[in-house]
């Protein structure tokens, strides 16, 4: 997995929770920082409200097909792919009906 470096910052208490927590497991603060992210991740995406909004924003182009493959799994995403081209076919097709 490749890596991109980050900067943002943090209230004070959480650096010391993290430092301790570091020193405690023989780990970095980035390694502790890192697995916390990815176990909050995890919960958000097994949440289907989360789920579901991220869903609306493909539908609404705000994302790429690969960002929802990410976050709902290849074989959701190709049926919301799919439900997507049928509902942006269907408004062509109502067009097409209106003018005859």
């Amino acid at each position: 997995m490749s890596t991109k470096r980050v900067n943002f910052r943090l209230p004070e208490e959480l650096i010391v929770q993290a430092d301790v927590a570091a020193e405690v497991t023989h780990k970095n603060r980035t390694e502790i920082l890192i697995e916390a992210l990815r176990q909050y991740l995890e919960e958000k995406e097994s949440d289907e409200s989360f789920r579901e909004a991220v869903v609306e924003l493909y539908l609404d182009d705000q994302i790429k097909f690969e960002k929802l493959v990410e976050v709902i799994g290849r074989q959701d995403a190709e049926s919301v792919r799919a439900s997507k081209n049928v509902l942006d076919r269907g408004e062509e097709l109502a067009d097409d009906l209106a003018e005859l």
